[in-house]
């Protein structure tokens, strides 16, 4: 009788692999600079989606010549005495310090687990005519738009934060921490006394976003306003 064949011999064991503990993730470098007149058509862009996201629509009456006549007009006063816009741009290319007399752009980055699908990528690309990235890989990511104030209590200046604003895909990333602290970091250079804002009370996500960073929410102030037909029906007053 034939011997029986030899047993195969046992399967060796799968090599394990764990996961990474320290992933070396996906690098997005951020740019926050002072906005010009060629960024407009973008400001007015990103206005109307944060008109959308605030259900404000019917509010909006906007056009890029009216934010172009109004932030950007011949002769403009120096920045952080008016109108202040700070762009925020995005690129997978870090960016070269560039210089400005009147505000060096801000450079930083963060790391994200996977690489962000923009699907506005190409109609958000960046005007910057300064911009040392190949292939022009800048992406403008979202905005804030500031100008002074001044509080009698303090007897000093501050800066009121009309405008703050990520694009949808960009945001929970630290990137609308970054553009507030910009503005702070600003006023606090500048010797100002605060930086006010106001928030919708049904934007839980974002009062709490403030709390966070130290902002103090004040519930117990309304605020009052006069626009519209309302507004101009004073120009025939008599006083």
């Amino acid at each position: 009788m034939a011997a029986a064949a030899a047993p195969p011999p046992p399967p060796s064991a799968a090599p394990i692999t764990l996961p990474d503990s320290n992933p070396s993730g996906q690098p997005l470098f951020t740019r926050i600079r002072l906005a010009t007149a060629e960024d407009v058509p973008h400001i007015h862009k990103l206005i109307h989606q944060m008109a959308v996201f605030e259900r404000l629509t019917d509010l909006f009456h906007a056009t890029p010549a009216d934010l172009s006549a109004t932030l950007f007009p011949p002769n403009p006063p120096p920045p952080f005495t008016s109108f202040t816009v700070f762009l925020l741009e995005l690129s997978s290319i870090p960016f070269l310090a560039t210089a400005n007399p009147h505000f060096p752009p801000l450079l930083n980055s963060v790391l994200l687990d996977l690489p962000i699908d923009d699907p506005e990528r190409e109609s958000f690309r960046s005007r910057a005519n300064d911009v040392n990235i190949i292939g022009n890989d800048v992406i403008v990511g979202g905005f804030v738009l500031f100008f002074p104030n001044y509080s009698t209590f303090l007897a000093k200046p501050g800066f009121y934060i009309e405008d703050i604003f990520v694009r949808e895909c960009y945001r929970r990333k630290g990137l609308g921490k970054m553009l507030l602290t910009a503005v702070a970091a600003q006023a606090a250079k500048m010797g100002y006394g605060r930086v006010e804002w106001v928030v919708l009370d049904w934007n839980v996500n974002a009062i709490t976003f403030y709390e966070q960073m130290g902002a103090q929410i004040l519930p117990e102030w309304r605020i009052c306003r006069l626009s519209g037909e309302v507004l101009q029906a004073y120009a025939h007053v008599n006083l």
